[in-house]
């Protein structure tokens, strides 16, 4: 009889969740990457039990590579192809170092390229009239628009990820130094640096906080208006509507707001290097796309103004 997916995946259960363990205890991979990558494994073990195999010890660099040719002919975007490979060489690793397997068939695996597009981004201009618009709406006292201007100003003067926002406490700001203590990916903290803005917008937040806290609220530094930690979706829709109100701006989230961070750094002189560090990439290669993204802009207002473009 042969297994069905759900059958395959269910022997493997042991698997997966020894697994997991390793992504989360070990590596210090966050709840979002660690269901990416199970769900990435998930699809291979499918794939290989229609395959016939049973065992991942049975695994080959061809059913690998047909696991990604299957995808690549439903269609599937090159960055997925890519990250499933990623995915797949990282579990087939682990597998072969924790004895699983005797050998991990995953080494000479090539997946595609990832097209290096460039991030959506603000002008500044865009980004002072977002930040202005958020200023006038938290006027009006509302403890959930004086969060969001904060959210906002601290968002796009620090360039750091809508997770760690989320996941900031009262204790991680430092007002009097201008800084913000941050845990990254990989749980790797880092110090960043915001301006005098965001620092009176955190104030203010800080003054009508008590008015949400409640028995949820715990050391939370951003409430929302029940009480709890805010999280990542409530930030992004708090973006998209501010940006809808601005008819010329491109309609990003909270990552166009750290790309638009990024590229004006760049554009204001910042050393690459500071960047990394205060984007928190682990490779400058992943910080260097932003260098592409202010040639582009670059280019582009030079053919806009000048008569032999």
């Amino acid at each position: 009889m042969v297994d069905t997916e759900a059958d395959a995946l269910e022997r493997h259960a042991e698997l997966l969740h020894a697994y997991a363990r390793h992504l989360g205890a070990e590596r210090g991979r966050s709840v979002h990457t660690r269901r990416a990558y199970l769900g990435d494994v998930r699809h291979l073990l499918g794939f290989a039990s229609r395959r016939g195999i049973d065992e991942i010890g049975d695994l080959r660099i061809g059913d690998l590579r047909a696991w990604l040719g299957s995808q690549a002919d439903a269609g599937a975007a090159r960055a997925t192809i890519a990250r499933r490979a990623a995915s797949a060489r990282t579990f087939l690793r682990w597998a072969e170092h924790t004895g699983r397997i005797s050998s991990d068939p995953s080494l000479r695996l090539v997946a595609p390229k990832r097209h290096a597009s460039l991030p959506g981004v603000l002008r500044q201009g865009e980004a002072s009239e977002m930040l202005d618009l958020a200023a006038v709406r938290a006027d009006d006292e509302d403890p959930i628009h004086v969060r969001d201007r904060a959210v906002l100003e601290l968002l796009y003067a620090s360039g750091i990820r809508v997770g760690e926002l989320a996941a900031l406490d009262i204790d991680d700001v430092d007002l009097s130094q201008g800084v913000v203590r941050v845990m990254g990916k990989g749980a790797k903290e880092r110090i960043v640096p915001f301006g005098a803005p965001a620092g009176r917008a955190i104030q203010g937040w800080l003054a009508v906080r008590p008015r949400l806290v409640g028995d949820q609220s715990g050391p939370a530094l951003f409430l929302g208006r029940r009480g709890r930690r805010v999280d990542a979706r409530q930030v992004r829709s708090v973006v998209h509507e501010l940006l809808s109100h601005l008819p010329d701006a491109p309609d990003l989230g909270p990552h166009g707001l750290r790309h638009s961070a990024a590229t004006h750094l760049l554009e204001g002189g910042a050393d690459l290097r500071m960047v990394q560090e205060i984007l928190g990439h682990a490779s400058l290669a992943t910080t260097q796309i932003y260098t592409h993204v202010s040639v582009d802009r670059l280019r582009r207002s030079y053919e806009q103004a000048h008569p032999r473009a």
